[in-house]
């Protein structure tokens, strides 16, 4: 794929598709707490700038590092990301993590080229410390996909698939990707996910079979997920929130028989506190799905949605 238009097409297609499934509900959460000098000024006007004064006071600390590398992506300041990451790997080597998200932030902050040699670098060097880490597993398969090895790509990601607890945040997108790719360039994947056989969550974690999906760990703008973005200011917080639980919105209108998914954003509606837009959302999800009425009109009833 020499197009580096088609490319940026096609990572759209596929990575953004899991981009913040995979890449920030699964490992951001990861990242380390904020040193005590940063946690301590959390509440100032601007927590980013307390993440920069944090690392600047520690400048040998790996984690001060990262913890600024999270906010400046978060807040969209990717290059930015990178050079802090770029220290956090120069700092902790052998923390595959910090390779992987140097290589996300490399890739998001490429104006043309949709994954760059840099940011492969980083996905391989986290791959070789940690090969089960899922963001380099995930865009290394995305690599394969834009250098036309489709099949290899999608065999990546079932493999990744099947290392996913079930009911993980990002299974439920990771399928949709292997779908949608093997669609495009003819691949039979059906029987493929269906021969998919996921490790059982360890006892005591995981979404519960009898818990209602409103209350799994779908992903959405949670609490938790706010939290982890606490080093952007509060009306960019807002905003991040706001525009990606737009997306949802769009994706699911577009989906409309994903029942799943009009959960997901009702739940985000309701996190955001905007009870009339879950409503809205309850209502077209029951047009869409007139058959499954009870289970979404039971879904909705767990997060209050009338």
């Amino acid at each position: 794929m020499n197009n580096p238009r088609i490319g940026r097409l096609v990572l759209g297609a596929a990575a953004l598709i899991l981009g913040f499934a995979v890449v920030y509900t699964a490992t951001r959460n990861k990242t380390p707490a904020a040193p005590p000098e940063a946690a301590a000024s959390a509440s100032a006007a601007d927590p980013l700038a307390a993440l920069e004064q944090a690392a600047q006071n520690a400048p040998s600390d790996p984690a001060a590092w990262r913890a600024l590398g999270s906010g400046l992506f978060n807040a969209g300041r990717f290059a930015e990301a990178a050079s802090a990451y770029e220290k956090a790997a120069n700092l902790a080597p052998s923390l595959a993590v910090v390779w992987s998200s140097l290589g996300e932030a490399r890739v998001m902050a490429s104006k043309s080229d949709p994954m760059p040699a840099e940011a492969l670098s980083a996905f391989r060097k986290a791959a070789g410390i940690d090969p089960k880490d899922p963001r380099a597993r995930y865009f290394l398969a995305v690599n394969r996909d834009l250098t036309g090895d489709h099949e290899g790509a999608i065999t990546d990601w079932l493999a990744l698939l099947s290392d996913t607890p079930p009911g993980a945040p990002w299974e439920a997108d990771l399928r949709r990707t292997i779908e949608q790719v093997g669609k495009i360039h003819k691949i039979e994947v059906a029987s493929r996910l269906a021969a998919v056989r996921q490790p059982a969550a360890p006892a005591g974690q995981g979404p519960s079979a009898d818990m209602p999906l409103a209350a799994q760990g779908i992903p959405g703008p949670t609490t938790a997920d706010l939290k982890a973005a606490a080093a952007i200011p509060p009306s960019q917080q807002r905003q991040m929130a706001e525009t990606m639980v737009a997306r949802l919105e769009s994706k699911f209108a577009a989906d409309p028989k994903n029942v799943d998914g009009w959960i997901m954003l009702m739940r985000s509606r309701i996190t955001l506190g905007q009870p009339d837009k879950a409503s809205a959302a309850l209502k077209s999800a029951i047009a869409a799905n007139p058959a499954q009425t009870a289970r979404i009109r039971q879904e909705a009833g767990v997060l209050g949605v009338q």
